[in-house]
């Protein structure tokens, strides 16, 4: 029920209605799906016990949909209801949002600046392929509910003028191209991740030779 005490606690003050939460989740893979249910992983141990993390899951209540529309629509069509979805998507279709306490105890509402806040306290301990995840990260700016997005290069390249062209958009991409993650509702990569990130650039080759040489 909506007005759980467990709710109710949280929200002091607030007329909270006896109904049933209705929960909509992804029926399709998804990397959304993985983001998620990595933080209930993280954050309950019942949930990492029996349902665990992934781009899919034995959901064992709700209404499945597919894709972010489709989750936004069955939200839509049913009252009490509570479902996630890229916070570029709820962003741009103006979608009500909840505020969500982290790890230190702080209600955080979702925004990017959260996000980048997130993996900035995931970078100490981060792998040396940056292969992690940042849900559930310490610190009381961090959005818990977060996740990385990864390019995926071939690290031997053959052709030259595409070797070129590729580094160099990469390279692009981590500095210059940074201005514009926040207009398109993505978090800015922090400033304790890009020298680890220009390293790969670095290592990509063409016929044996650096594909970005001079940096």
């Amino acid at each position: 029920k909506w007005n759980d005490a467990k709710i109710a606690a949280a929200n002091p003050g607030v007329n909270l209605p006896n109904e049933d939460i209705v929960v909509v989740h992804r029926a399709d893979g998804s990397g959304t799906t993985d983001i998620f249910t990595s933080y209930l992983t993280a954050a309950n141990s019942k949930w990492a016990g029996q349902i665990k993390s992934g781009t899919t899951v034995n959901w064992p209540v709700g209404i499945g949909a597919n894709g972010n529309a489709g989750v936004a629509g069955e939200l839509k069509n049913n009252p009490y209801s509570i479902g996630y979805v890229e916070l570029a998507y709820a962003n741009q279709n103006k979608l009500p949002v909840a505020d969500v306490k982290n790890k230190a105890g702080k209600f955080i509402t979702p925004s990017n600046a959260g996000v980048t806040a997130a993996a900035n306290a995931f970078a100490p301990t981060a792998s040396a392929d940056l292969r992690l995840k940042i849900v559930n990260a310490d610190g009381e700016a961090a959005y818990p509910i977060a996740g990385m997005t990864w390019v995926l290069v071939c690290p031997k390249q053959t052709d030259q003028a595409k070797a070129v062209a590729l580094t160099r958009l990469l390279w692009w991409g981590l500095h210059e191209g940074q201005a514009y993650n926040e207009g398109l509702d993505y978090a800015k990569v922090p400033d304790t991740f890009i020298a680890k990130e220009e390293q790969f650039i670095q290592q990509i080759t063409v016929n044996g030779q650096p594909a970005f040489p001079g940096k």
